[in-house]
């Protein structure tokens, strides 16, 4: 019993210290997020790109289809869905796209890909595929930095403040004991 009296004051502190560090970890992670946040921290979806018309006689001229970009960023989980409206198949990579018909490609991995690409002059296109800051890696980030800053503040706290190691029985047992006389 008396050692669980004399760790008390510690445990009691290490609780107080632990709440305080989330509460201060959760409000400086959310500010970063906020200042940080891109149009790619959401939810995966369907981006559609349009081979509009005439453009394999444009790229056989050597002219850039000005709608059609050289680089796309992706989250994981997005679907690349191509919508060919040419008059000739054109590839991207493992899609192969007929001649008035979709084809489409899920992005299932972060990286940078250089895709061969039938539609582009330079005949390649990259995709850049990017893992989105979700609520899971935002939880993860405060498992990792909550029990740290706990250690660290407990540890200054001990030294700024020192527990006193003085319990009330050991002031009871130096107190001296007065005698009265009858």
């Amino acid at each position: 019993m008396k050692t669980n009296n004399k760790f008390r004051p510690y445990l009691i502190r290490l609780g107080i210290v632990f709440g305080l560090s989330v509460l201060l970890v959760v409000a400086f992670n959310e500010i970063v997020y906020l200042f940080q946040k891109s149009e790619y921290d959401r939810a995966p979806k369907t981006i559609k790109l349009v081979i509009p018309e005439g453009t394999a006689d444009q790229i056989e001229s050597g002219i850039d289809v000005e709608s059609i970009p050289e680089e796309l960023v992706f989250v994981i989980g997005d679907t690349l869905e191509v919508e060919n409206l040419d008059q000739v198949s054109h590839q991207l990579g493992p899609i192969w796209v007929p001649p008035n018909s979709t084809g489409s490609l899920v992005m299932e991995r972060a990286n940078n890909y250089a895709y061969s690409c039938s539609f582009q002059t330079s005949r390649y296109l990259g995709l850049d595929v990017r893992e989105p800051t979700t609520l899971r890696t935002r939880l993860i980030g405060l498992g990792f930095a909550a029990p740290t800053l706990t250690a660290l503040l407990f540890l200054y706290s001990l030294l700024v403040f020192p527990i006193d190691k003085k319990t009330k029985s050991d002031e009871m047992k130096n107190k001296p004991v007065s005698s009265k006389t009858i």
